[in-house]
C-alpha cells in the first residue's frame, strides 16, 4: 500500500475543514431558528389573530384621512422645524464629549485600563435609550424641548463616541509611525496622524447620527417634548385622527427631507474630500442637487 502524498493529505484537510464548516452553519442556523421561536413565544405572537385584524385595520385606516388644512391651522411646518432644531442642537451638544471620549476610549491613543474607563462612560450613555434620559431629566427642565434635546445630547455621546473609537482603531499605522520618528509629542500624532485620516468618516458618522436624532425628537415629543411629535400625541388623545394623520404626514417629509441632505452631503464628502472643503461642500450643495436632479 503506497504511503499518502502531501497533495493527498493537504485535500483531506480541505475536505475536514469544509465538513466542519458546514456542521458549525447548521448549528448556527438551528440556533438562530430556536431564538427566533422563542422570541415570538415569549411576545405571544400569533399570526392567526394578526390576519383575523387586517380587515378591521384597513378599515380603520380608510378612515384616517389627514386633515389638510390642519397642516396650516396649527402651523405644523413651524412644529417640524421646533422638531428639527432639537434634533441639531442636541446632536451638537454631545459632539464635544463624544469627540473626547471616542478619541480617549481608543486603545490606540490611551493605554488599557484608562481607555477601558472612558468606553465605559460612552457604554452607559449608549445603554439607557433616549426615551428614559427624557424622563431622568424631566425634573430638571419639565416636559419640554428643552429636555428632549438635553436627552438627546447625552444619547449622542454614546452612540457617536463609540463611532469615533472604531474608526481610530482602524487607521493606518504608517502615518502614525512616520510622526513619532520624527519626534512629534502624542497630542500631536493623535491630531496630524490621526484624526487626519478620519476627518471625512467623523463628519459622515456626525451626519447619520443627527438623521438619527431627528426620528428621535419626533419620538420624545409623543412623551411631551414638544415639537411635531407633541401635535400628533395630543391630537390622537383628542381622537382627532384626521389632524393626527396630518402631523404624521409632515413628520414623513421631515424624515425624508434630512436623510436626503445628510446622505447627499455623506457622497459629497466621499467624492470631493481632496478637492473641496467642508465649507464649500454645504455652499455648493443646493446647486449641486439641482444638477443630480436634471441627470
Amino acid at each position: 500500500m503506497s504511503a499518502e502524498t502531501p497533495l493527498e493529505r493537504q485535500l483531506e484537510r480541505l475536505r475536514l475543514t469544509r465538513r466542519v464548516k458546514w456542521v458549525l452553519y447548521a448549528l448556527f442556523s438551528v440556533g438562530f431558528v430556536a431564538a427566533f421561536y422563542w422570541s415570538m413565544v415569549l411576545i405571544e405572537f400569533s399570526l392567526v389573530d394578526v390576519l383575523r385584524q387586517v380587515p378591521v385595520f384597513a378599515d380603520r385606516l380608510a378612515r384616517y384621512g389627514p386633515n389638510w388644512e390642519y397642516i396650516v391651522e396649527a402651523n405644523l411646518f413651524h412644529q417640524s422645524m421646533i422638531t428639527l432644531a432639537m434634533g441639531f442642537a442636541g446632536t451638537v451638544i454631545g459632539i464635544p464629549l463624544a469627540l473626547l471620549l471616542g478619541v480617549l476610549g481608543s486603545g490606540r491613543v490611551t493605554p488599557f485600563p484608562l481607555n477601558f474607563l472612558f468606553r465605559t462612560v460612552m457604554g452607559i450613555s449608549r445603554a439607557i435609550p433616549a426615551l428614559v434620559w427624557f424622563l431622568i431629566f424631566v425634573p430638571l427642565a419639565g416636559l419640554s424641548a428643552v429636555t428632549a434635546t438635553i436627552a438627546i445630547g447625552v444619547s449622542t455621546i454614546g452612540n457617536l463616541g463609540r463611532l469615533f473609537t472604531d474608526e481610530l482603531e482602524e487607521v493606518k499605522t504608517g502615518p502614525i509611525e512616520a510622526m513619532q520618528t520624527t519626534g512629534a509629542s502624542k497630542s500631536q500624532t493623535v491630531t496630524f496622524g490621526m484624526l487626519s485620516q478620519v476627518k471625512t468618516s467623523f463628519i459622515a458618522w456626525t451626519l447619520y447620527i443627527f438623521e438619527v436624532n431627528v426620528r428621535q425628537a419626533v419620538t420624545l415629543g409623543l412623551l411631551g417634548g414638544g415639537g411635531i411629535g407633541y401635535i400628533i400625541e395630543s391630537q390622537q388623545g383628542q381622537r382627532a385622527y384626521g389632524n393626527m394623520m396630518a402631523g404624521i404626514v409632515v413628520v414623513l417629509v421631515l424624515i425624508v427631507l434630512v436623510e436626503m441632505v445628510s446622505q447627499q452631503l455623506r457622497s459629497l464628502l466621499r467624492d470631493d474630500e481632496e478637492a473641496d472643503g467642508l465649507v464649500a461642500l454645504v455652499a455648493g450643495l443646493p446647486h449641486r442637487m439641482v444638477e443630480s436632479a436634471l441627470k
